[in-house]
């Protein structure tokens, strides 16, 4: 178990608590996947990770067919991943990555946000080298032995597979086996893992800190008003930061 299983279980998102944040994110990427490469999952990699966090993630039925149906509409606007960076007070660096169909009022937002907490809102490359982007996949540990499984995915681009316990707040108590690699081998691990008739529970990207930054007490306070006005917003999919709490 390494940095990126100490970065899990060390990071609380409020984003993922919300229930309603999470079925508007992933209805979003399921715009976006469709948009980008055709409703079909069996021919679309992307969709079919979306659809997998969906189910993973207790999505209803409907809300997804919804999704669809929206990002088959011709009318429907396309949404730009776009990413923003900066520093909350006390020299927090901050990563957030967006989707939206209007870049202007996504941009003001957020300065808006860095502005009324006391932070400042970066250029592209100010705080990104802090972080390391990562892909990550979770299957179901089952009777799979953890070791055999690094070693058939070493070659895929795997840099970390351990076991993580069911996390009692989570409703599916089977335990996990994590695999870690490097953003760039998302889709040649996906396709090992799905050669090897293995289901993945779900899946996705992740920016783990390289440096990190130990704070306490008020200082701690002030920078999750600024998280926390950061994650509320609707353009918003993620938000990373180097804060660790002393």
């Amino acid at each position: 178990m390494g940095r990126a299983f100490e970065f899990r279980k060390e990071r609380k998102m409020k984003r993922w608590s919300k229930m309603a944040k999470v079925f508007s994110r992933i209805g979003k990427d399921i715009v976006i996947a469709i948009k980008e490469g055709g409703p079909e999952p069996e021919t679309n990699a992307k969709l079919r990770a979306v659809m997998q966090n969906a189910k993973a993630a207790n999505v209803p039925k409907d809300l997804i067919e919804r999704a669809i149906k929206k990002a088959k509409d011709k009318d429907t606007s396309d949404y730009k991943e776009v990413t923003f960076e900066g520093y909350a007070p006390h020299g927090i660096a901050i990563f957030i990555e967006a989707a939206t169909d209007n870049n202007q009022r996504t941009v003001a937002n957020i300065r808006s946000y860095f502005n009324k907490c006391n932070g400042s809102m970066g250029t592209t490359g100010s705080v990104g080298y802090m972080f390391d982007h990562q892909c990550y996949f979770k299957i179901n540990k089952g009777d799979i032995d953890p070791e055999e499984l690094e070693l058939e995915l070493i070659d895929h681009g795997a840099e970390e597979v351990f076991v993580e316990e069911a996390d009692a707040e989570e409703q599916d108590q089977e335990t996990k086996i994590v695999i870690y690699g490097e953003f760039s081998s998302f889709g040649s691990l996906q396709s090992a893992i799905e050669g090897m008739k293995i289901e993945i529970v779900s899946s996705g990207f992740e920016r783990i800190p390289n440096i990190t930054k130990t704070i306490t007490g008020d200082a701690i306070a002030e920078v999750e008003k600024l998280l926390e006005r950061i994650e509320d917003d609707d353009d918003v999919q993620n938000v990373f930061h180097t804060m660790v709490e002393g």
